[in-house]
């Protein structure tokens, strides 16, 4: 919503910025993901090594302190 507004503002002081933003942001989203599936990725794989690595230890009764 903030984005939304910030662009409001931006049409209202220098509208050919806001609408080459407009048309410049889906090809800059398609840019970075790539770069969020990666991330995404990286992100299963430490889960599943950390779950792995701690599999010893939920098999004897411990359990995580909240917090």
């Amino acid at each position: 919503m903030l984005t939304f507004l910030v662009w409001l503002v931006v049409l209202v002081w220098c509208w050919p910025i806001a609408l080459l933003a407009l048309v410049l942001y889906p090809v800059v989203w398609l840019l970075l993901l790539p770069f969020r599936l990666i991330g995404l990725t990286f992100d299963a794989l430490f889960a599943g090594l950390a779950a792995m690595l701690m599999l010893p230890a939920r098999l004897l009764g411990w359990r995580r302190q909240p917090g």
